[in-house]
């Protein structure tokens, strides 16, 4: 049986990826898994060509990164009580690529991801991150869905 030594949970906040959460974590504390909590930042459009009032790119880019610790901080204080071996990333990019980077360098024995489970032309539109991470992980994925 192989060994699951660190399970990857990659998270946009979300319900869905909330409940996935509780998979993960489930999983991390049977196998004694470290977790690897990652959240990353969608790249804001680049508003710099374009005459926006009264926003500063370069203060949006840290507000929005201000925001998403903050939003971490308070998922690991409601989520993570009694467990202790995880560790917490926040980065910005493409978010299948990331989370895909992030287990390839972290030779992560799966990852866990909710899955909005969206259909027809919300699916054609805005395409899935889970989807692009299963079809391009190198290691196992586990997706959770809303019941």
């Amino acid at each position: 049986m192989p060994a699951f030594d660190k399970i990857l949970y990659a998270t946009d906040f979300s319900e869905s990826s909330e409940h996935a959460f509780h998979y993960a974590l489930s999983l991390a504390k049977q196998f004694k898994s470290r977790l690897i909590i990652l959240h990353v930042i969608n790249e804001p459009v680049d508003l710099r060509g374009f005459y926006v009032p009264h926003v500063s790119f370069e203060n949006l880019e840290k507000e929005i990164e201000q925001g998403a610790q903050k939003m971490m901080a308070k998922f690991c204080a409601t989520h993570i009580a009694d467990f202790t071996d995880y560790e917490t990333d926040i980065v910005s990019g493409i978010p299948y690529e990331e989370i895909l980077k992030r287990a390839e360098k972290e030779k992560v024995s799966f990852i866990v991801l909710g899955t909005q489970g969206r259909s027809g032309i919300d699916h054609l539109l805005f395409g899935s991150t889970a989807e692009r991470v299963v079809r391009k992980a190198l290691a196992p994925v586990v997706t959770v869905r809303l019941p």
